[in-house]
């Protein structure tokens, strides 16, 4: 068209220029947009996936922790976590967890995922947060190993998925769905991907469940005393170990649920905890046993890991280091505390692991909180922290211990003394994970 038609019909050449511009740059936006969400989406679902594949660690590490009498009871356990607590999160858990209100539960309209079509993400993020969902049910198994009925154990897996956990977790990333905004999350708490969210809640439970339920059969002495239950098979549970390390660069690095340059600040920093950790639970060890235990500095990694969880976006390299090595020390230390002094029969060591490195690690997270890194909390503080980790306490634990008595007192938590001594692998489902290998004893 020439500009003397565009003058006749009242456009100037400068005006048609200037939006033809305008739309070849809104062209070039909205593709650099979608690749961007198309990004953050795979970068999430691989993030997921990864921390799916810590269930297997899970299951390696409390089966090579416990008596080989029970290795299929364990199997079943972390099968059942995971696909009993997928059902609850769908048609409860995540309406609860991400709703609105600041105590989350306002969440009906996600019930059932029943509005997910407004955004491509939507999926995405649920399967993340139920991956997530699946790692605080799944802790308690370990240290309920051994004397607990599987029917009861699965009435606990529905409950903590569809109730327990998404209250608390709304607490602290009810916002991360854009609705609700939790209360803690007001008073800038600061828990990047679940030292407390996820790791403490589902320890506290674990605690609850095991003092609910008593030790193990032979754990004490006749003058009260206790004494060590070994693990049946520890290659198991180092590959278990090892396998929950390359799950966690999911955990921590996939809570950004996007495709950018924090994703290899966030690894790195997980990664320096964990060998930081491994380093101080053998030193220690070495210390107090004279010889560096296997068992302990395999703790010591997940401890590492569990500590770093909460801060790996917000404090320094350095710091990460300083976390692990000292979650490290903690874990021997808070398991023989465990088991020597409150006498709470723990097979894994899960509360020393996942409860109180996971508060320590939060705590850290205040204590560090550092400007310049990728997760830096504006506002964020110590007694915030502190404030956090006691009220999650209060909460799971005080759930826990009363949902651990119904279930005793209803369908039954222990298994008898019959089929403990025989091994719930026999007992409860009729296999032997060792078939023509197994040795039963009466202890």
């Amino acid at each position: 068209m020439t500009t003397r038609w565009l003058r006749i019909l009242g456009v100037s050449a400068v005006a048609l220029t200037a939006a033809a511009t305008g739309f070849a740059e809104e062209a070039a936006v909205e593709p650099a947009t979608q690749v961007q969400t198309n990004l953050n989406i795979v970068w999430t679902c691989v993030a997921a996936f990864l921390v799916f594949f810590m269930q297997a660690g899970f299951a390696m590490v409390e089966a090579g922790f416990t008596r080989a009498k029970n290795a299929c009871n364990i199997m079943m356990k972390n099968l059942m976590d995971f696909s009993v607590g997928s059902i609850m999160w769908f048609l409860v858990g995540f309406g609860l967890m991400f709703g609105g209100g600041a105590s989350g539960l306002c969440g009906g309209s996600h019930f059932a995922a029943s509005d997910f079509s407004a955004s491509e993400l939507n999926w995405t993020f649920w399967l993340f947060q139920c991956v997530f969902a699946g790692t605080a049910a799944t802790i308690v198994s370990g240290a309920m190993a051994g004397r607990t009925k599987f029917t009861g154990y699965l009435c606990y897996s529905a409950i903590i998925c569809a109730f327990i956990y998404p209250i608390s977790g709304h607490w602290a990333w009810g916002s991360l769905f854009g609705i609700g905004e939790g209360w803690l999350e007001k008073k800038s708490f600061i828990d990047f991907a679940g030292s407390t969210v996820v790791h403490s809640c589902g320890a506290w439970l674990a605690l609850a469940g095991a003092i609910v339920l008593g030790p193990r059969i032979g754990k004490r002495n006749p003058d009260g005393s206790v004494k060590a239950i070994p693990g049946h098979n520890i290659p198991i549970a180092a590959l278990g170990v090892f396998i929950l390390w390359f799950g966690w660069f999911g955990f921590n690095p996939g809570s950004t649920t996007t495709g950018d340059s924090s994703i290899g600040f966030i690894a790195m920093t997980t990664n320096l905890a964990a060998a930081a950790g491994a380093i101080g639970a053998m030193i220690v060890s070495w210390f107090r046993y004279k010889k560096p235990d296997v068992s302990m500095s395999l703790n010591g990694v997940l401890a590492g890991l569990v500590a770093i969880t909460a801060g790996c976006a917000n404090v320094t390299p350095v710091h990460a280091i300083i976390i692990g090595f000292l979650a490290g020390i903690i874990v021997v230390l808070s398991v023989e505390f465990i088991d020597k002094v409150l006498k709470v029969d723990d097979p894994v060591g899960a509360v020393s692991v996942h409860g109180v490195c996971g508060a320590f690690g939060t705590i850290m997270a205040g204590v560090f909180n550092t400007p310049n890194t990728p997760g830096y909390v504006e506002g964020g503080s110590v007694g915030t922290q502190l404030l956090g980790v006691g009220a999650i306490f209060a909460w799971a634990f005080g759930l826990g211990m009363i949902l651990f008595t119904l279930i005793k007192v209803t369908v039954g938590l222990r298994a008898s003394k019959e089929e403990e001594l025989r091994g719930l692998d026999i007992s409860e489902h009729g296999n032997e994970a060792y078939c023509g290998f197994q040795i039963f004893t009466n202890q």
